[in-house]
């Protein structure tokens, strides 16, 4: 009886080392197709569990509404082409969009006008300063804004078509809700807070008309993408956004084709450029995901082909990035082996 239950705790610790080892090596592109969803949820579970205490950084404090947010939401959310959506923690308190929102609106006026319009025109590479410069904006007088910061994105939303503010709008916050698959609202509160105290928006949408990169009101363009980045959206939302990027333009959930696959990898780079702020450099070296986040405390990150996650938790760092969503997301990427840079060697056959 001792020699069986020995066998039998053998066995079982076999097990257990066997799945630890699943758990914590990187997969492969074709591995997390295959890969049944108790190991994926677990990755999730165990992210969740390691970041939940960590008490760096605060909340965004500098629109008003964003400083009451509740500081304990973090959420973490993923989903596979194949539709398989994957959430840890709290995936239903709703926070504004903010610069997230960047991406969408983007990739609206991309299939609008052409995926040209950004080298052309708001333009693609990093400035070199921080996301409200209006410095950057006199360096180069407008040009080489990007459209993942301030003064590009504003001129970005300038460029959606319509003959009415109305117009415009809804075409920017239906493309969101399809990108979701659902109907997303705007947070009103947040949209008053954050439309009472952008005066340097207002100014930097100005600048970029005064320069020639806006040729419609300014002041309407600011005062649309205030309200695009009061959008309210849940780690879920996120996830099922990030994943139909990671889908080429599909959205996994409901299998509609939101934007066209040959838009998304010209996406993904220009979020790779300046998707986190000041940190985007550190952060494509860490985990090589395209990402953007916004100061709501919101994550997105895409794994093409792979998977889109998403996080949220509102205390920042400095550079302006959640500090939970960034841990959370970087530690399961490295676990599914979602950085599209990590690739195996193949043995030369011929030589």
């Amino acid at each position: 009886m001792h020699h069986q239950n020995l066998i039998a705790l053998i066995r079982q610790t076999t097990a257990a080392v066997f799945l630890g080892l699943v758990f914590l090596a990187p997969l492969h592109a074709a591995d997390i197709a295959a890969m049944p969803d108790r190991q994926i949820q677990r990755v999730l579970n165990d992210a969740l569990q390691q970041f939940s205490d960590l008490e760096e950084g605060a909340n965004a404090d500098y629109i008003p509404a964003l400083a009451e947010v509740d500081s304990d939401i973090f959420g973490i959310a993923l989903v596979t082409p194949d539709g398989r959506v994957f959430t840890a923690g709290d995936v239903e308190s709703e926070v504004s969009i903010q610069s997230i929102s960047k991406v969408f609106t983007m990739a609206l006026v991309m299939e609008q006008q052409g995926a040209d319009f950004a080298p052309d025109g708001v333009g693609v590479d990093a400035t070199g300063q921080v996301f409200n410069s209006i410095v950057a904006i006199e360096q180069y007088k407008g040009a080489e804004m990007n459209p993942m910061v301030n003064p590009g994105a504003i001129a970005t939303t300038s460029r959606v078509a319509g003959e009415s503010r109305e117009e415009i709008w809804n075409r920017i916050l239906e493309f969101h809700s399809r990108f979701a698959g659902r109907t997303l609202e705007v947070n009103q509160p947040v949209y008053e807070s954050e439309a009472a105290t952008n005066q340097r928006n207002v100014a930097i949408g100005r600048l970029m008309y005064a320069y020639g990169h806006i040729d419609s009101n300014p002041d309407q363009a600011t005062d649309i993408y205030t309200e695009q980045c009061s959008i309210n959206v849940n780690a879920r939302d996120l996830a099922v956004m990030a994943g139909t990027l990671a889908n080429a333009g599909l959205n996994p959930v409901t299998g509609e084709a939101v934007m066209s696959a040959a838009n998304v990898p010209e996406t993904l780079a220009i979020m790779s450029t300046a998707g986190l702020y000041d940190d985007a450099g550190k952060w494509l070296y860490r985990t090589g995901l395209p990402a953007k986040s916004g100061v709501g405390g919101g994550i997105v990150a895409v794994s093409p082909g792979r998977f889109g996650i998403a996080a949220i938790a509102p205390p920042l760092d400095e550079a302006g990035n959640s500090v939970k969503a960034q841990r959370a997301i970087e530690y399961v990427s490295n676990a599914l082996g979602g950085n599209p840079y990590e690739v195996e060697p193949v043995q030369p056959t011929r030589r």
